[in-house]
């Protein structure tokens, strides 16, 4: 089994009595608790805890709204008295400045802590910051906000990230040919940071050359297939690609033409991708936490609020799911949990 899971965060044990999923394109609803734990008529301690995802269309985070919700149903027995409610609150497509002004929203109406995947850091840290000034234990999970005051990030390293896809190309490939490497919009920071990883592992192995980055936008299937099918096309010396985002596998018949010649490890064994593991036509998908951007998250919010205890670290990274042809099947049967009707919006 080729499956390695996420890595663990001592369970901090909370009890989630109740979950309110609110719409994902309407504003937060007021008066849902105060930012110190309120006492409900039946004398239970009550936290509200937001969640804000960037889209509400992007199955991942279907996946963390899955996984907070199922971190109430598997603790709610750890702490006696305590009722944790979760409000899912998050854009139908990635909107920094709806994100902004859900977190106005939330911290008016009393909420305790809210877990972010952050669209835009400059645009988010301001609201943040008066969040955290006004008690809010914040994590943000995914996408960072270093310099907003929050308590912890919880996801990948993204330039480890990019060395383990590197690694896992370099072990199909025996240590040998000439790779080239498939990103989206350079500005991203994460993004880059993911290629300066694929670049630093490569210089590990001498028979290993890296052709070129190879740099796309907008970020769409359809642009990213025409990149890649134009590269092969033109240097068919390529014997590796590597991608540090999953985008020409989210649509068909994208690698005709090239992965007869090239082996692919690509970041994100989404179902699409999957797919394309199940063929053979990717050997190796490095997965994220998806399902854990919302547990964990929720876990790390209430053991602040409630024990006063905060992570050791304030960079809190996962190991990474590495999938194969293999176990594509196998991984698949998670992602029919995780967007399942409790995942749906």
């Amino acid at each position: 089994m080729n499956i390695r899971r996420a890595a663990i965060l001592p369970a901090s044990l909370l009890l989630i009595g109740g979950l309110s999923l609110a719409g994902c394109s309407k504003a937060p609803s007021t008066g849902a608790s105060t930012n110190s734990a309120s006492s409900s008529t039946n004398g239970d301690t009550t936290y509200t805890i937001a969640v804000i995802a960037k889209s509400n269309s992007n199955p991942v985070f279907l996946a963390a709204k899955t996984g907070a919700v199922d971190a109430g149903k598997r603790l709610s027995k750890e702490l006696e008295g305590v009722n944790v409610v979760v409000d899912w609150q998050t854009p139908p497509q990635e909107d920094a400045q709806l994100q902004a002004q859900y977190v106005e929203q939330l911290v008016a109406s009393g909420v305790d802590g809210i877990a972010i995947s952050v669209t835009d850091a400059n645009t988010l840290n301001g609201v943040l910051k008066d969040a955290v000034e006004k008690g809010v234990v914040v994590v943000t999970f995914d996408s960072d906000a270093p310099e907003s005051g929050r308590m912890a990030y919880y996801g990948v390293d993204d330039k480890e990230a990019g060395k383990e896809v590197m690694r896992q190309l370099a072990d199909q490939l025996d240590g040998k040919g000439v790779v080239a490497v498939l990103t989206g919009n350079p500005a991203a920071t994460n993004l880059a940071a993911r290629v300066d990883g694929v670049v630093e592992e490569a210089d590990n192995h001498e028979g290993i050359t890296i052709k070129q980055v190879y740099s796309f936008t907008p970020e769409t299937a359809t642009e990213a297939v025409a990149k890649m099918q134009q590269v092969q096309t033109a240097n068919p010396d390529i014997t590796g690609w590597a991608l540090v985002g999953g985008w020409p596998l989210y649509t068909d018949n994208a690698l005709d033409g090239i992965y007869e010649h090239a082996k692919i490890v690509s970041m994100d064994p989404l179902p699409l991708p999957l797919e394309y593991a199940k063929k053979g036509q990717v050997q190796v998908l490095v997965g994220q936490p998806y399902y854990g951007w919302g547990e964990k998250s929720v876990e790390m919010i209430v053991d602040k609020l409630n024990f006063d205890r905060a992570p050791e670290s304030e960079m809190v990274y996962a190991d990474f799911d590495i999938v194969t042809t293999e176990d594509a099947e196998e991984y698949a049967k998670k992602w029919d949990k995780w967007l399942g009707k409790d995942a749906q919006p």
